[in-house]
């Protein structure tokens, strides 16, 4: 797996994940106040500043766990 491909499922888990709490907590409704809608902000932020610097701390640290980038000929 590359780490351009583990970014994108991280991102989206997290989304994911942030959405289904907000839904067992009953922060969807209107009315409840937006706990779970500032994991969801973080995450839209980062992918946001990501795709606009070029730079994204989820990528850093699967670098370090051993992914290799697409680009990589031993990718």
């Amino acid at each position: 797996m590359t780490i351009e491909r583990a970014t994108r499922i991280l991102a989206g888990s997290f989304i994911l994940l942030s959405l289904g709490l907000a839904h067992l907590s009953g922060d969807l409704s209107l009315t409840a106040g937006p706990t779970w809608a500032w994991f969801t902000l973080f995450v839209g932020a980062n992918l946001l500043q990501s795709g606009l610097t070029q730079w994204c701390p989820a990528e850093v640290l699967l670098a370090k766990l051993g992914l290799k980038h697409a680009c990589d000929p031993a990718a």
